[in-house]
């Protein structure tokens, strides 16, 4: 299984380093896609009623594809007049709206934690379709916009807070976090994760066209910091709220498209609150 694991791994960051390296955009747009449209399948795999979930591949196909297509107009030197009122309606409406309700509805769903059945599973599906793509939007722009760096900077957040909970958890943890979503997680773990953030976000502050950077030049440093907690407070409630979806639908991954690592789902759970919040706080409106 480690053996699985690593492998996995490798190949994951080689493609990923070759789609942002790339000296186009084209191949992290479309890769993302692609990412965008398994990780919709996985969602309404867990979300869906059995009797339903014939619907989940096609609809992740048709995911892919469409911002496959969106991907390539919104590159063009200049788009046409469809896409730019397309991005408008985007930023303005679909991106505000499915961060306030990752906000709002994500934590409470997780502190109520409903484990043991699948619970509203249209709306739940309907908000799936959503959230994937109002991610993929607001992951395609950051990077359009601010470059590998600046996506990789934000990125890091979520991997810095990830690592540091696991092992400030496994270190100190003692108070659970959510025992019934998901009993390996402790407040210790979190707090560490907090503070891990804090100290990257400080660091890459310093380098230029960074997120940090880019928060503290918008909103100031107290600010920032500020920002960073909450941030991480999301990547958390993330995390949770796909343990919620496989607790209620009695499975341990999303899916194993990835071997030894679960789903793709299960590798961008956390981003899926954090992305769009972050998009609209650098200036995303």
């Amino acid at each position: 299984m480690l053996k699985q694991r690593i492998i996995t791994a490798a190949v994951l960051l080689v493609v990923l380093l070759a789609a942002l390296l790339a000296p186009s955009a084209w191949p992290f747009v479309l890769l993302s896609a692609v990412l965008a449209g398994c990780a919709l399948w996985e969602w309404l795999r867990l979300s869906l009623m059995p009797d339903m979930q014939g619907l989940a591949i096609p609809a992740g196909f048709t995911v892919a594809f469409v911002l496959g297509v969106l991907g390539g107009r919104m590159l063009l030197a200049t788009p046409d007049a469809a896409t730019t009122q397309l991005l408008s309606a985007v930023n303005q409406v679909l991106i505000p709206l499915v961060a306030l309700l990752w906000v709002v509805g994500g934590t409470l769903t997780v502190f109520r934690a409903h484990t043991t059945e699948r619970r509203h599973p249209l709306l739940l599906s309907l908000f799936g379709v959503a959230a994937v793509v109002a991610l993929w939007f607001a992951l395609a722009q950051i990077f359009i916009s601010e470059g590998a760096w600046g996506l990789v900077s934000l990125m890091a957040l979520i991997w810095v807070a990830d690592t540091a909970a696991y092992f400030s958890g496994r270190a100190l943890g003692r108070h659970k976090l959510a025992p019934r979503v998901s009993p390996g997680k402790t407040w210790e773990g979190a707090i560490g994760g907090v503070v891990a953030v804090l100290v990257w976000m400080v660091a890459s502050a310093m380098w230029g066209n960074s997120f940090a950077a880019a928060l503290v030049g918008r909103w100031g440093w107290a600010a920032m910091l500020l920002i960073a907690v909450f941030l991480t407070a999301l990547s958390i409630m993330g995390d949770l709220f796909e343990s919620l979806l496989k607790r209620r639908a009695g499975v341990k991954d999303s899916s194993q498209l990835l071997p030894g690592h679960g789903g793709v789902y299960d590798r961008i759970d956390a981003l899926f609150p954090v992305i769009p919040v972050a998009w609209l706080l650098t200036g995303g409106l």
